[in-house]
């Protein structure tokens, strides 16, 4: 999902608060609304049912327990659809943050918060509800498949998860590797603790140890509170650090540091802290990038890798695409209220024909646009947006300026992932848009 086209929902019981949210995220989304308690969000909910929820946690003069934001984060967690919730807090409170996590949060912020760090944690926010979040829940949406590939995939998490191992999982962008992260969690002994998940290469390494080993007030010139990093905020639970190929070297001796002490020191701390998390992380740099140790620390490698997952590509798999085709078009049926049509033949043809440079994640948006836009009885491969086959015959005409300028921006995508072997966070820097901006753009010209 894009941010732009997000429903936000501000649940905070301070209206300065609550309105300077509003002020700051309704330049940036579709549409921001605001609720003083968590009493109104049943009738709230009646008539919107928001992307993304900012919740404050106490809603009473001297209260710290959390205990309302906590009632009001079950609620939430049990719609249908359930939003992502972002917990916010002026406590920076160790122990509440990871009961929200435990109970279904996405994230926390302490109050106040800087701009630019609200804003990305919305942007991952929506992005992780639209590629993480199980379409029905219960499915595992980019791990359903009986190719064999698959079925090892399955029988590999069952093995290892069970395990104290870290895990590392490769596979290109839209594979589904946060979901493999999030199954590893779901059939682990962690299960009942907190599955925090952050994309490191979103993080300026000027803020790497403040985000993952948190601070203390004073410790820099913006540091006004105590904030807790996410070693901190995952305690008993797993990390699942995605984009790991992006990390910086320095950046990574940071991280090697904390791995093999199993203990972080946040930043103005005068000792450390011990922390029990189990790590799983995420890349999809190539083979001999992440053996370069030019790229990433050798040393690091081995303590993240006890064990490699592999995550097929779609193309590797065409037998599957049928599944997911009924699985994702039933569902944006339901979604959208739709009646369901089948899928002609030539449509099924070409959509398995396909590469789909995007994997699953292409292939789920092409169902959704195909749901809102086809017009006929039968689902036809243009509602996917796949280009027509050209004529043998009728020569195809000009092509107006305006394509020839879409024409030029994909050539600069294309070029750009090429450039640095799929990497978005590094793609986004070099065409100088942000992640989301680059993920519509794949999305459009179907990369």
């Amino acid at each position: 999902m894009s941010p732009s086209a997000a429903h936000i929902l501000v649940l905070d019981d301070d209206a300065d608060v609550a309105y300077a949210a509003t002020l700051l995220l309704r330049r940036h989304v579709a549409r921001v609304d605001s609720l003083a308690h968590p009493a109104d969000l049943p009738r709230y909910l009646q008539g919107a049912t928001p992307d993304v929820v900012l919740l404050d946690f106490n809603f009473a003069p001297g209260q710290t327990d959390g205990a309302a934001g906590l009632a009001a984060l079950r609620q939430l967690r049990a719609l249908p659809q359930p939003p992502a919730v972002i917990a916010l807090t002026a406590y920076a409170d160790v122990a509440l943050a990871v009961e929200a996590m435990k109970a279904g949060a996405c994230d926390f912020l302490t109050k106040p918060w800087d701009n630019a760090r609200l804003l990305a944690t919305v942007d991952q926010a929506c992005a992780r509800r639209a590629d993480a979040a199980p379409a029905v829940p219960g499915d595992e949406d980019a791990l359903m498949g009986d190719a064999p590939s698959m079925r090892h995939l399955r029988n590999l998490i069952a093995h290892v998860a069970p395990t104290e191992a870290n895990v590392m999982v490769l596979g290109e962008n839209g594979v589904g590797k946060e979901l493999v992260a999030r199954a590893v969690h779901r059939q682990s002994r962690r299960a009942a603790h907190p599955f925090l998940a952050l994309d490191m290469g979103a993080l300026p390494e000027a803020t790497l140890e403040s985000e993952l080993f948190g601070h203390r007030k004073g410790a820099f010139t913006d540091a006004r509170h105590e904030r807790a990093g996410r070693f901190q905020a995952a305690s008993g639970g797993t990390l699942f650090l995605d984009e790991i190929g992006n990390l910086p070297l320095p950046a990574q001796a940071k991280l090697l540091t904390a791995l093999e002490r199993r203990e972080v020191t946040p930043l103005g701390a005068d000792r450390a802290h011990a922390v029990d998390v189990r790590i799983v992380s995420a890349t999809n740099l190539a083979d001999d990038a992440l053996h370069d140790p030019a790229v990433f620390r050798p040393d690091l490698l081995f303590r993240l890798n006890t064990i490699v997952i592999q995550v097929p590509p779609l193309r590797e798999r065409r037998g599957d695409i049928p599944l997911l085709l009924a699985h994702y078009l039933a569902h944006y049926q339901r979604q959208y209220g739709r009646a369901p049509r089948p899928l002609a033949d030539d449509a099924l043809d070409r959509l398995q024909q396909h590469d789909w440079p995007g994997n699953v994640r292409a292939l789920r948006h092409a169902c959704e646009r195909a749901v809102i836009l086809g017009q006929g009885d039968q689902y036809v491969a243009n509602d996917f947006g796949l280009a027509p086959r050209a004529s043998s015959v009728v020569a195809p005409p000009a092509e107006p300026a305006s394509l020839k300028l879409d024409a030029l921006e994909r050539d600069a995508v294309a070029a750009a992932l090429d450039q640095v072997q799929g990497n978005i966070s590094r793609a986004a820097r070099l065409l100088g848009v942000s992640r989301a901006a680059l993920y519509r753009k794949l999305d459009k010209h179907g990369l």
